[in-house]
């Protein structure tokens, strides 16, 4: 799907630049300049996302090359510059923006949460300057990422439970029981099929434009297109219920079952691709997939996390990471490094993509009391997160500093998690300083 608007620019950076005020907006191009030449390489690759007319003075002028080949300690003449092409410059920005988020999860931690369910919130998802949750109280909020405003709540019909969800720029796809639920960004919902209960109760989902795949507890994975609104394909997945899902951009669907096993078969037919298991019998919980690496990870109701390669098939790792079941497993969309991880114990584990070691737990510090403000309507609470080591005792640790981690998603240095209560988390991370 194309994310862009007739300008040209995508939803999220058209949103971060009605946010700019007219003033600095206004500001010609050698002022503009004068100031984006006092920041460091990271903070300008960030300004030059907030609008279109930021994004060409930074380019035309060439800082963010002069920056990278500063850093790099290199010559800074013109030839330097001219002999670094764009698609160059971009991925090697993105690799110093992916170490500095490794280094940030490895740094101090800020926490703020505020109260954005009235029962318990159980899922979350985060994106484009956006995070979405709900679950238990039959409503779904979207949320600023910077300001944690309420931007939208979209109500379920009076039939069963959410169970899933995910969102883009113009909607927000919900499982519901046995049917979806479409949310569109401009107020309208579509609910398909017609009748409840046409297929076997699902118990996860996701989504690519146009098609939409529902993990059944009969073992199946329902492909449905959400324009027609209609099942198009029944692809026997597993003998026993899958539990969660991941597509891949090369129309793969990796599937868990609660029976221990994973299975990859092909979007577009029922051809099973591969079956794969590990040493650990118990039933996968939650998994997901990096198309850079091709790695796949999941994690266990016993608390053990595995990986394997998807060119090869084989499996890379497998560690316990947890005494107890692991709910959720994510990492940042361009990160081959680092794995988040979060389960019953409560602790917010930081994990090694290559080897599966712990790099660190995290929970958060109780001792100092909270301080809090208003943003909008939501009082926001401010508390410190501390590291745990592998030979901290768990239950030594006050549950109020570690409430289970039904859910979480991890962004550029931060991670939002919900805990099946009526707070929402946000974990900051900050590089130390040397």
């Amino acid at each position: 799907m194309d994310g862009t608007t007739a300008d040209g620019r995508s939803p999220a950076q058209k949103r971060m630049s009605s946010r700019v005020p007219a003033t600095i907006q206004g500001l010609g191009h050698d002022i503009l300049c004068m100031i984006f030449v006092l920041l460091d390489l990271f903070d300008l690759v960030r300004c030059s996302a907030v609008c279109k007319s930021w994004n060409k003075v930074i380019n035309k002028s060439k800082l963010l090359k002069i920056l990278y080949h500063k850093q790099q300690g290199g010559s800074i003449g013109p030839s330097s510059t001219s002999h670094c092409s764009e698609k160059s410059l971009k991925v090697s920005i993105q690799q110093l923006a992916m170490e500095h988020h490794r280094l940030s999860l490895q740094g101090l931690i800020d926490i703020e949460q505020w109260k954005g369910h009235s029962v318990r919130a159980g899922q979350c998802r985060m994106k484009m300057g956006l995070i979405l949750t709900g679950v238990g109280d039959k409503v779904v909020r979207l949320w600023s990422l910077e300001s944690y405003k309420c931007l939208e709540e979209h109500f379920l019909p009076n039939l069963a439970p959410l169970v899933d969800f995910d969102f883009d720029e113009n909607k927000i796809v919900g499982l519901i029981g046995t049917r979806i639920c479409i949310w569109r960004r401009n107020g309208k919902r579509s609910i398909f099929p017609s009748r409840e209960g046409t297929f076997m109760k699902g118990l996860c989902m996701r989504y690519i434009d146009p098609e939409a795949v529902v993990g059944c507890e009969d073992g199946t994975a329902r492909v449905f297109d959400m324009y027609s609104r209609k099942c198009s394909r029944i692809i026997r997945m597993h003998s026993g219920p899958v539990r969660c899902l991941a597509l891949s951009d090369d129309q793969c669907i990796i599937s868990g079952s609660s029976l221990g096993s994973i299975t990859i078969s092909g979007l577009s037919s029922d051809q099973r691709i591969a079956k794969l298991r590990s040493t650990d019998s118990t039933g996968i919980r939650t998994l997901c997939f990096n198309p850079r690496s091709h790695l796949v990870f999941a994690g266990s109701t016993a608390g053990y996390a595995s990986c394997w390669d998807l060119r090869t098939m084989r499996p890379l790792w497998e560690n316990r990471i947890s005494p107890n079941v692991i709910y959720s497993m994510q990492h940042l969309c361009s990160d081959t490094s680092t794995l988040v991880a979060g389960g019953i114990d409560g602790v917010l584990r930081i994990l090694d993509q290559n080897t599966g070691k712990v790099v660190s737990g995290c929970v958060m510090d109780d001792s100092p009391a909270p301080t809090s403000s208003q943003k909008t309507d939501s009082i926001i609470e401010r508390k410190k997160g501390r590291r745990i080591t592998e030979d901290t005792l768990i239950d030594s640790i006050p549950k109020s500093s570690r409430p289970p981690i039904t859910c979480l998603a991890v962004g550029m240095q931060k991670v939002v998690t919900t805990h099946n209560g009526k707070y929402i988390r946000m974990w900051k991370f900050h590089k130390e300083q040397t």
